[in-house]
C-alpha cells in the first residue's frame, strides 16, 4: 500500500533539518512580535516621543546595515546555521538586559541606545545566513514550498506574538514582553545547536536530484579543501560577486528596486504605524497588537497560497503586481478612521507581501550560485535595510511636522515607483521565466547542483 503524498506546501517537512529550523524560528519570531509591540509603547507611554523612538530605531538600524555584508561573508565561510547560532546567543543577553532596564524605570536613551546597537549588530550578521540556510536543507524542487512554509510559520507566530505582547504591555509589564523575547532567542539557539549536530553527522545520500542533502551541505563547506556546497571535486570555482554585478543586469535592477522601495518601509513599520495607532486612532496596546496581527494573518494566507501553487511563468512579474496592490493598501491606511478598517488594510497588505515575496525569493535562490549565496543575500539585504536609519529618522521628522499620514503616502509612492521602474526592464520581467542558466552563473554548474534561473516582512517588499 503506497504512502499518501503530502500536499506540495508541506513536502519540506519530510526533512529533519528543516523541521528544526522552522521550530526555532517560529519561537524566535513570536518573541520578536512581542518586542515589536512593547518597544514603541514603552518609549511613547513614557513620554519619550517619536524622536526618541526614531533615535533608538536608528541605533538599531545602523549597525545592522554595517554588518550585513560581513554576515553574508561569514555565512559562506562558516555555514549559515553556525552564524545564526552565534547571533542568537548574543541576542539572548541583549534582550534580557532590555527586560531588566524596562523593569527598572522609564525609557532613557542612555540605556536603550547601547542595547539597540547590540541587537542591531546581531540582526545584521543573522539575516544573510537566515536567507541562505534553506537551500542547504532542501532539494531544489522543494524550495518554493520551503520558503513559503518557513515564512508562513513565522507569520503564524506573529499572529500570537502581538496579542501576547499587547496583553503584557496592557498589564503594565513591557519588561515581561522583552523577557519573553530573550527566552525565544534561547529556544532558537537550542534548535540551531541541534541542527548543527545533525549536519555534523555521517554524510547521507542527497534527498533529491538538483540539491545536496543537509549532511552533504555540511561536508561541502569544508573550508580547508576550499570547496563550496553544490560543487564537485575539481570543479571550476564559479563567478565572483564582482563578476555577477558586472555581467548580470537583473542583479543591478534588483538592487535599484530594493533601494527605492525600502526608503519608506522601515519608517512606516517602526514609526508611522505605531504613531497612527497611538495618535489619530487612539488605539490601546492591544489594538496596536491586533493591527500587527492583521498583517501577519494576511501574510500567512498569501505565503501559504504561493507555497501550494505552482511556480508562475513569470515569477518576477507576478510578485511585482502583488507589490503594487500592497502599495495601494499602504496609501489608504491612514484615512480609514478606525482600528478595524486598518486591521483589514494591513491584512490585504500582508496577503500581497507574502505572495510576492515567496515567488521573488525562490526565483533568486534558484538563480544565485550557491557558493556565494550568503554574500549575494548580504548585498541585497544591505540594499533593503541600508536606508532604514534614514527612513526612521525621516518618519520621525515627518510625524512631528505633518502627522503620520504623510509618511504612509510617501512610502506608497516610493514602492509603486520602484516596482514600475523594475517592470520597465526586460531583465526583471524575464527573471525566472526561462529555463537554463544565466550566462555568468553557468560557470558554477557542476553536476546535479547546476543552477537555473527561476527573487524579501521577512522584510517588507
Amino acid at each position: 500500500m503506497s504512502r499518501p503524498r503530502l500536499p506540495r506546501a508541506a513536502a519540506p517537512l519530510r526533512h529533519r533539518g528543516f523541521r528544526l529550523l522552522v521550530a526555532g524560528q517560529v519561537t524566535s519570531n513570536a518573541g520578536d512580535a512581542c518586542y515589536a509591540v512593547a518597544l514603541p509603547w514603552f518609549v511613547l507611554a513614557g513620554h519619550g516621543g517619536t524622536v526618541l523612538l526614531g533615535t533608538v530605531l536608528a541605533a538599531y538600524g545602523i549597525p545592522r546595515t554595517v554588518l550585513i555584508l560581513a554576515g553574508g561573508w561569514a555565512s559562506d565561510r562558516f555555514r549559515p546555521h553556525t552564524v545564526m547560532l552565534a547571533c542568537d546567543a548574543v541576542r539572548v543577553l541583549a534582550a534580557a538586559a532590555l527586560a531588566v532596564m524596562a523593569a527598572a524605570g522609564p525609557a532613557r536613551a542612555a540605556l536603550l541606545v547601547p542595547v539597540a546597537v547590540v541587537l542591531g549588530a546581531g540582526e545584521g550578521m543573522f539575516l544573510p545566513a537566515s536567507y541562505s540556510v534553506i537551500p542547504s536543507l532542501l532539494p531544489r524542487g522543494d524550495l518554493q514550498a520551503g520558503n513559503a512554509l518557513a515564512t508562513g510559520s513565522t507569520q503564524l507566530a506573529s499572529l500570537a506574538g502581538p496579542a501576547i505582547g499587547g496583553a503584557l504591555v496592557a498589564l503594565g509589564s513591557p519588561a515581561a514582553a522583552f523577557g519573553l523575547d530573550a527566552a525565544s532567542f534561547a529556544v532558537s539557539a537550542a534548535t540551531l545547536l541541534a541542527l548543527r549536530a545533525a549536519l555534523a553527522g555521517p554524510r547521507r545520500a542527497a534527498p533529491g536530484r538538483g540539491a545536496p542533502s543537509a549532511a552533504g551541505h555540511a561536508a561541502g563547506h569544508d573550508a580547508r579543501r576550499g570547496q563550496a556546497d553544490g560543487e564537485t571535486a575539481g570543479a571550476a570555482p564559479g563567478p565572483s560577486l564582482r563578476t555577477l554585478l558586472r555581467t548580470e543586469r537583473v542583479l543591478t535592477v534588483l538592487i535599484a528596486v530594493n533601494l527605492a522601495a525600502n526608503l519608506g518601509m522601515a519608517g512606516l513599520d517602526g514609526v508611522a504605524l505605531p504613531a497612527l495607532a497611538h495618535g489619530p486612532l487612539h488605539a490601546s496596546a492591544q489594538g496596536y497588537g491586533a493591527i500587527l496581527a492583521g498583517f501577519a494573518a494576511g501574510a500567512l494566507l498569501g505565503t501559504l497560497a504561493a507555497g501550494q501553487a505552482r511556480s508562475p511563468r513569470r515569477p518576477a512579474v507576478t510578485g511585482s503586481l502583488a507589490f503594487l496592490v500592497e502599495a495601494a493598501a499602504i496609501a489608504v491606511t491612514p484615512f480609514l478612521g478606525s482600528v478595524a478598517w486598518v486591521i483589514a488594510a494591513q491584512a490585504a497588505l500582508g496577503v500581497c507581501n507574502g505572495f510576492g515575496n515567496t515567488y521573488t525569493v525562490t526565483a533568486f535562490q534558484r538563480w544565485a550560485p550557491r557558493r556565494i549565496l550568503g554574500r549575494l543575500n548580504g548585498l541585497l539585504l544591505l540594499t533593503s535595510f541600508g536606508l532604514a536609519p534614514v527612513s526612521v529618522l525621516l518618519a520621525a521628522w515627518s510625524g512631528r511636522a505633518f502627522g503620520p499620514a504623510a509618511f504612509f503616502l510617501f512610502a506608497a509612492v516610493t514602492i509603486a515607483a520602484a516596482i514600475v521602474g523594475g517592470l520597465s526592464q526586460r531583465s526583471w520581467r524575464d527573471f525566472g521565466a526561462a529555463p537554463g542558466t544565466p550566462p555568468a552563473a553557468a560557470a558554477v554548474a557542476a553536476g546535479p547542483a547546476a543552477l537555473d534561473p527561476a527573487g524579501a516582512r521577512g522584510a517588507r517588499t
